[in-house]
């Protein structure tokens, strides 16, 4: 019997979907292996283990600070794990125990959240640079989701393509989860889910809905997300040129975003640069029509189930938005292809290859 240490700091942000799924699945796996689940004391209770060979331990470690370098480390050492998996590059990088990492993407090292403030956060990038090639070297494998990650990866950090497994993410609606309407302004209207980095290309998303206007007048442009600082300057932005339709809806529940997935007119993903596009997929899974940009690794993620764009071209995005409003067809097409995709992907199977990932680090230390 191993012991294994999976940091889930992450596990209730953007990304945390991923951790909180492997976990699921990887208790149904594994139920020999002893395992310690580290997450932020405010997280305890976010994911509650249902075997006892799995344990939930508090970690308050901000990512990319001297105290995820310092007290990390210490908390590693002191419980002895004969494996960890860091869900995310960010780690201490003097840890030499047996670990595998996850890289699910390279925005940090690719983009500028102007939100941010510039200084810092280039520091941060520099800090990213270091440790993502650090990690290369010191993880005993690298998990991604997609292959364009892994190719990406595999050229910044120069390893070999056989020390990255690529285990794709997957897309379920909840069993049992009832949905709850959403009170909005109009009853048409196109949406988008998560964050507003400036790499998430919202701006654009906005000045392409006003052009539908012309020949949607009732068309709305719906924003889900809590609201941050990214938020907040979009909606002056929007506010500031006079744009109409466009609503921020703030925090929503769970079962008030399931509504509002369902009875989109489309759900779009104009983002210039992805790991894996989870929401994209998560609106297939509801029945939803998908137009979505054409970069990164969103083709290779959906296929022939969407509708692709130019993210850089406004026009384009119009255009191509306008083609999936005005053909039912084309509708009907997009959404029978995307319950089809949808399927191809598994959280099951996803914990099936990371477990196996886990296996053969251990082996490897034999």
């Amino acid at each position: 019997m191993s012991h294994i240490v999976i940091d889930a700091r992450i596990i209730n942000s953007t990304t945390g979907r991923y951790v909180e799924r492997l976990l699921t699945y990887l208790e149904k796996i594994d139920t020999s292996n002893q395992y310690t689940v580290l997450v932020p004391t405010k997280d305890a209770g976010y994911w509650k283990p249902s075997n006892p060979n799995f344990t939930i331990k508090t970690a308050d470690f901000a990512n990319y600070s001297f105290s995820e370098q310092l007290g990390l480390l210490r908390l590693l050492k002191k419980l002895r794990p004969d494996l960890v998996h860091f869900c995310m590059p960010q780690q201490p990088i003097l840890y030499k125990g047996a670990h595998v990492t996850t890289v699910h993407d390279l925005t940090l090292l690719q983009t500028y959240n102007s939100d941010k403030n510039w200084l810092v956060y280039h520091a941060k990038q520099l800090v990213g640079m270091v440790v993502f090639k650090r990690i290369a070297k010191t993880s005993a494998h690298i998990i991604t989701p997609t292959h364009f990650v892994k190719d990406s990866y595999g050229e910044f950090a120069h390893i070999s393509p056989q020390k990255i497994t690529v285990t794709y993410e997957a897309a379920d609606a909840p069993e049992g989860l009832q949905s709850t309407a959403y009170k909005l302004p109009f009853t048409k209207y196109l949406l988008y889910v998560g964050q507003q980095s400036d790499y998430k290309n919202i701006r654009r998303l906005g000045d392409a809905h006003q052009k539908l206007l012309k020949d949607h007048p009732d068309l709305g442009l719906v924003l889900v997300g809590k609201k941050t600082a990214m938020h907040i300057k979009n909606e002056q932005y929007f506010q500031k040129q006079g744009y109409t339709n466009i609503h921020f809806t703030d925090f929503v529940t769970n079962e008030q975003l399931r509504w509002l997935y369902e009875h989109c007119t489309a759900y779009v993903f104009p983002s210039l640069m992805e790991g894996f596009g989870l929401p994209g997929l998560e609106a297939m899974a509801h029945g939803a029509p998908v137009v979505s940009s054409s970069s990164t690794c969103l083709p290779e993620v959906y296929g022939d189930a969407a509708w692709y764009f130019n993210p850089e071209d406004t026009n384009d995005m119009a255009e191509r938005i306008n083609q999936v409003l005005s053909d039912e067809k084309l509708r009907v097409q997009l959404i029978k292809r995307g319950d089809l995709q949808v399927k191809k992907y598994s959280w099951h199977k996803t914990a099936q290859q990371t477990h196996a990932v886990y296996l053969d680090a251990l082996r490897k230390q034999d």
